[in-house]
């Protein structure tokens, strides 16, 4: 673990209870679409970006303790939960913006974001395309690291596979499914250690629409070869900007790998690993998770952000640091795929 230098103590907080009705969807018309959010809590604000095919309930049991010292925004992100799913760009850029929008109309001017898998390549490119916004960075099983990704997600990406994930709506597939995860849990396998979250992940999609906009929103990350979006290319732009990582050590979905190369990559990060979880670490040990955020946030100062110090980053471009061999090997990938 490296710790984010020029740490402070910890500020004294005034802790609250959050009533139930602050966990209820909220809901603000952008661009003429509906977006769905959570909103509870008083403080620094703090938002929480769910990954591909969830929505904010995933934060559903952190959000009451998150809420005692942080104003917490925890949006369903265009295309999942209970916001509209048109047919629209979900792109990873397109959902930075869509952050941004819904923050603005909240009248909150900046934030620390916290996202998960896909909710983390939003983070990131929410923190490249809006510096000036970003507090700072917690990336939990982040998408945009290398190029490798769970085989299951390839093949969805592939045509055909709004056929796939209808036939798991057929009567008996459900039970057949749960006795397959069932049995992956038996065998101790590290994709049974997700495979309950990622079953309700399919539960959460009981129409067409939704499946639709589920498909768009992976093949713009996806293809058949791998994860088609790097960050790696510029995670150096994170220096002066405080970063923690948190990684599941069984993560069948992103492997644990990718948290060690981005942790290279970007200057001054922070890296905790979750032991014997897998793609959820959040889910897996909430109390954990919600006292590194606490203190990382108490512990650290938003980042400084000028326009001097931005394009003195950009034109020094990518510093020579001493890299693994993997992590170079994704550098040299990430120049064959998409930077947003």
């Amino acid at each position: 673990m490296v710790d984010v230098p020029h740490r402070r103590p910890a500020r004294t907080v005034r802790l609250r209870s959050v009533g139930h009705g602050e966990l209820e969807l909220q809901y603000r018309v952008v661009h003429g679409y509906r977006r769905a959010f959570r909103m509870a809590g008083q403080g620094p604000a703090l938002v929480l970006i769910h990954g591909i095919g969830d929505s904010s309930d995933t934060w559903g049991e952190l959000i009451p303790d998150l809420a005692r010292t942080h104003t917490v925004i925890a949006p369903d992100l265009l295309g999942h939960g209970a916001s509209d799913k048109p047919r629209a760009d979900y792109s990873v850029a397109a959902y930075a913006n869509g952050v941004r929008d819904l923050l603005t109309t909240l009248g909150i001017e900046s934030a620390t974001l916290v996202g998960h898998s896909l909710g983390g390549g939003v983070a990131m490119q929410f923190a490249y395309q809006f510096p000036e916004r970003t507090e700072r960075l917690i990336l939990v099983s982040a998408g945009g690291v290398g190029r490798e990704v769970n085989p299951v997600l390839r093949m969805v990406s592939l045509p055909g596979a709004h056929l796939m994930l209808s036939s798991l709506r057929l009567p008996g597939m459900r039970w057949q499914v749960g006795l397959a995860v069932g049995l992956m849990k038996l065998l101790d396998t590290d994709l049974g250690q997700d495979a309950p979250d990622l079953l309700n992940l399919v539960d959460a999609l009981p129409d067409e629409t939704s499946r639709n906009a589920f498909i768009r929103t992976l093949r713009a990350v996806v293809d058949w070869r791998g994860q088609v979006v790097t960050m790696l290319d510029r995670c150096y732009l994170t220096e002066g900007m405080p970063t923690m990582l948190l990684w599941g050590d069984r993560d069948s979905v992103v492997p644990v790998r990718h948290a060690f190369g981005a942790h290279e990559a970007m200057p001054g990060s922070r890296l905790e690993i979750f032991e014997g979880a897998g793609h959820f670490p959040f889910h897996a040990d909430p109390g954990r998770f919600v006292s590194l955020v606490e203190e990382f946030t108490a512990t650290t100062a938003p980042a400084d952000w000028s326009r001097e110090h931005w394009r003195e980053l950009l034109c020094e471009g990518r510093p020579g640091l001493p890299l693994s061999r993997a992590t170079e090997r994704d550098l040299r990938e990430a120049s064959e795929r998409s930077a947003t």
